[in-house]
């Protein structure tokens, strides 16, 4: 298959499309990442595992930050606290507002 590097050759509603999309993900994204900075102390408050004494195992870090991450993106893409939802909104109408001006 064969991707053209045209973007002329695209309909401009499937430009639109694909740009919603991005915004989209990106919001997400960023609420990701809002949501895994207040999840990051209960990470740390938590238990070792199979209750052995606290070390300072990068090992099981790197998995709970992994944990963390993953539950936050889920968060989001679930919903989360509207947070991406607000973004997509408001960038959207910013980019309707700018379209208008070009136009008149």
């Amino acid at each position: 298959m064969k991707i053209s590097a045209d973007v002329t050759s695209q309909p401009a509603n499937a430009i639109e499309g694909q740009k919603q999309t991005k915004l989209v993900d990106a919001a997400q994204q960023f609420e990701a990442a809002m949501l895994q900075e207040l999840l990051k102390p209960m990470q740390h408050g938590q238990s070792s595992w199979a209750d052995e004494e606290k070390s300072d195992d990068t090992a099981s870090d790197t998995i709970s930050s992994f944990g963390t991450e993953t539950i936050a993106k889920a968060i989001s893409k679930g919903g989360g606290f509207g947070i991406a939802k607000q973004i997509v909104s408001k960038v959207t109408l910013e980019h309707q507002r700018n379209s208008e001006k070009k136009i008149s």
